[in-house]
């Protein structure tokens, strides 16, 4: 029989089964826990260690994690104070477009339709009519359809759909193409990216809006550009005249003999110039035309970069989102000698008749050369893989 003393002092002695340890080891655990909670942090304290134990952990929570999940956790605070602040910015954004393309109007009408009707043929005055008041109503009505019509959200109930994944933020199924937007905190179908000048995010449902603003919206730059050259140069030309004007001199002093022989009246000392042969308007004029050129002439150079960029993209079948995934797995299948291809590619030619919604060849002038609020092709939640024998949408 094994026996163990329990006291130095008491030389009582007892029987050593598992049910005695039990116990044994049981009591010193309330009396460690007794005494450790006598010098417990607070309760704040204690929260903030538990949230970055938990930042720790979850850099490590299983084997799928890579440099991006890293990253993403690193510089979570960050993403979040973006978010944050474009959210609530967004308005601003908008007002900021629609005040900067009102100006431009206000200058056209004011200032370059007289001039046009002054000066130009009566075939190039109905030109720049007729094209500048199509290219305006496109614009606003792209801008406006962009902005109001929702990108499309994955269903919320339960429903037989097939989906890829699951959200992390969201704890909802996703499907193909579908991904989380934290901004507008939702998943997003088909999405491209979340737009603050929209204050919307760019989905499958307002994907052809945006893309067309975009495109009239930098072709109205490039006209208003191209035709306001001759106007900016001489507006420039003109204020630099106006500048050398007003350095002169505002009188030519009179001395020595000419007081004398009563040039001037009694008291004044300096001959006058007369007033400057330009007014006000006219150097407000001038201003208004170079503040024109200048604005649209940078917003054609940046909005047509980002019009071309996309105009790729959509001819190859894919989103934002969807370019930088696929990156990754042709670098990934590469590395195992396989050769990636894009599920959504159809071919240039039906990539842009499914984006555009084009079915018929009257659908090229009814539905891209004039304002359409066509649904695009699909639902967004499901997604025709590898038409090849066919075109998807004859024309």
């Amino acid at each position: 029989m094994c026996l163990i003393v329990v006291s130095p002092h008491h030389k009582c002695r007892m029987r050593c089964s598992p049910g005695s340890m039990l116990n044994l080891l049981r009591s010193g655990r309330i009396r460690f826990c007794s005494r450790r909670g006598k010098s417990r942090l607070p309760l704040w304290l204690r929260k903030i260690w538990a949230y970055m134990r938990l930042l720790v952990q979850s850099l490590c929570f299983n084997t799928l994690t890579d440099s991006d999940v890293v990253f993403d956790s690193i510089f979570e605070p960050v993403f979040w104070t973006v978010d944050y602040v474009t959210r609530w910015f967004g308005l601003v954004f908008v007002c900021l477009v629609v005040i900067l393309t009102s100006s431009i109007l206000v200058i056209a009408y004011i200032v370059l339709l007289p001039l046009i009707l002054n000066t130009y043929s009566p075939a190039w005055i109905a030109w720049h009519i007729c094209y500048g008041h199509w290219n305006l109503i496109m614009i606003a009505f792209h801008y406006y359809k962009a902005a109001k019509t929702s990108p499309g959200y994955p269903p919320t109930e339960k429903n037989d759909r097939p989906f890829v994944s699951v959200c992390k933020k969201c704890i909802m199924p996703k499907p193909a193409r579908t991904h989380h937007c934290g901004i507008c905190n939702r998943c997003i179908l088909k999405m491209d990216h979340h737009c603050p000048w929209l204050n919307n995010c760019i989905g499958h449902f307002n994907h052809r809006y945006f893309f067309s603003f975009c495109l009239f919206m930098t072709l109205g730059c490039v006209y208003c550009s191209i035709s306001g050259r001759n106007l900016f140069l001489d507006a420039y030309n003109a204020l630099e005249r106006f500048k050398h004007l007003d350095l002169e001199k505002p009188g030519i002093p009179v001395t020595g003999m000419g007081l004398l022989i009563g040039l001037l009246p009694s008291g004044q000392t300096n001959f006058h110039t007369p007033a400057p042969s330009y007014t006000f308007k006219e150097r407000m004029i001038h201003k208004s035309i170079i503040y024109m050129w200048v604005l649209t002439s940078t917003v054609g150079v940046a909005l047509g970069a980002l019009t071309v960029w996309h105009a790729v993209l959509i001819s190859r079948g894919e989103t934002s989102i969807d370019r930088h995934i696929n990156k990754k797995e042709m670098q990934r299948l590469a590395a195992w000698g396989k050769v990636y291809r894009n599920p959504f590619n159809y071919g240039k030619l039906n990539n842009w008749k499914v984006f555009l919604g084009v079915e018929k060849r009257s659908h090229w002038v009814t539905r891209v050369l004039l304002p359409s609020g066509h649904p695009p092709y699909g639902d967004g939640l499901t997604w025709d893989i590898f038409p090849v024998r066919k075109d998807l949408i004859p024309v």
